[in-house]
C-alpha cells in the first residue's frame, strides 16, 4: 500500500519567515522517510476545517515546484486543484512543467472546487456547481489531448466553456502515458462518473464504511462504460496528530498503522493524510521507522 503526506497548513513556529525553511525540512524528511507522495491544497485562504482564513496559505503549483527541487522520490500533486482557478490549457502545461522538472513525478489533481469565500475575495469568477462540472469534463478532455503523442494535438477544441486553437504541449510530460490524473470527491452521480471516464485515480475522504461504499459505486460506474475497475488507483484522505505513545488527541504509530490497515481492508490502495504536528522534530524519523514500512507491507 502506498503512503502519502498532505501538508494543508503552514502555521508554524517562527512566523512567515520560517515557512520556507520549515517546509523544506518537512519535504526532505518525508522523502527520506519513504513516503510515496506529497500533496498541498489548492487554496488561497486557509479552509475552515483546518484553521482561520487569515492563516498562511501558499499557492499550490509554486509550493510543489519548490518541493520538487528538494526531493528525489516522492510524487507531487495538488489535493485537489480547483477547476475555475486556471484556464484549461494551463492545467496540462503546469502539470507538465512539474513533471519535466521533477523527472516524471507529477500528478494532476483536480476537482469541481467549492470555496466561494476565497474565490470572491480574490476575484475569481465562481460559476454554479453544474457549470463547474461541465468545465471539469472539458478540461479532462483537453489535458488528454495535450498529453497524446510527442507534442500533443494539432487539433482545436471548441467546447461550451473553452475554446483552444491548437492543443500543442512542448515539452511533453516525461511520465507515460501521462502524469496520472486524480479527481477528488465522492459524488456518486457526477464525480465518480468522471473518475470512471477520465481519471487514473480517485480520492475520497471518510472512514472504512464510506470508502467501501464509494469504491463499490465507482466499480458500478466503471462497469457502465466497460472500463476495468482495477485501472483506477483508489486513495483516501484523512489527518492525524501523532505521538510516540498516543493518548489525548494523538495516535501512536501502531494505532496509525491499524487505522490505515482498516482503510486498506476497505479497498484503499494509497493512504494520504495530514499530520497536524508535522513541524515537530523527530516526527519523520518515527514514521519512517514505525509506520512507512508496515504500510508498504500491507500490499
Amino acid at each position: 500500500m502506498k503512503i502519502g503526506l498532505q501538508v494543508p497548513s503552514f502555521t508554524w513556529p517562527g512566523g512567515d519567515a520560517a515557512i520556507g525553511p520549515t517546509f523544506a525540512r518537512i519535504v526532505r524528511e518525508a522523502d527520506d522517510a519513504g513516503f510515496d507522495s506529497l500533496w498541498v491544497m489548492d487554496h488561497f485562504f486557509q479552509i475552515p476545517s483546518v484553521g482561520k482564513a487569515e492563516e498562511p496559505m501558499l499557492e499550490g503549483w509554486s509550493a510543489l515546484a519548490f518541493a520538487a527541487a528538494l526531493t528525489r522520490h516522492v510524487t507531487l500533486g495538488l489535493m485537489v486543484g480547483g477547476i475555475h482557478y486556471r484556464q484549461a490549457g494551463l492545467w496540462a502545461k503546469a502539470a507538465t512543467t512539474l513533471d519535466v522538472l521533477s523527472g516524471g513525478r507529477a500528478w494532476l489533481g483536480i476537482g469541481a472546487a467549492w470555496n466561494e469565500e476565497e474565490s470572491k475575495a480574490l476575484g475569481f469568477p465562481m460559476p454554479p456547481l453544474g457549470q463547474r462540472f461541465e468545465m471539469l469534463e472539458e478540461v479532462l478532455q483537453i489535458v488528454h489531448a495535450m498529453w497524446q503523442g510527442e507534442r500533443g494535438s494539432e487539433e482545436a477544441f471548441d467546447g461550451r466553456h473553452y475554446r483552444l486553437g491548437r492543443m500543442m504541449n512542448s515539452p511533453q510530460a516525461i511520465r507515460k502515458p501521462h502524469p496520472p490524473i486524480m479527481i477528488g470527491g465522492g459524488g456518486e452521480q457526477k464525480t465518480l462518473r468522471l473518475v470512471a471516464r477520465w481519471a487514473d485515480a480517485t480520492n475520497i475522504f471518510g472512514g472504512p464504511d464510506s470508502l467501501r461504499h464509494k469504491y463499490a459505486v465507482l466499480k458500478e460506474r466503471c462497469e457502465e462504460i466497460g472500463r476495468p475497475f482495477d485501472e483506477i488507483e483508489r486513495s483516501n484522505l484523512n489527518s492525524f496528530r501523532v505521538s510516540r505513545d498516543g493518548g489525548g488527541e494523538s495516535v501512536s504509530p501502531s494505532e496509525m498503522v491499524d487505522r490505515i490497515g482498516s482503510w486498506h481492508e476497505a479497498g484503499s490502495q494509497h493512504a494520504i493524510f495530514g499530520i497536524r504536528n508535522v513541524s515537530e522534530p523527530g516526527i519523520f524519523e518515527m514514521l519512517g521507522r514505525d509506520v512507512v514500512p508496515q504500510v508498504h507491507a500491507l500490499g
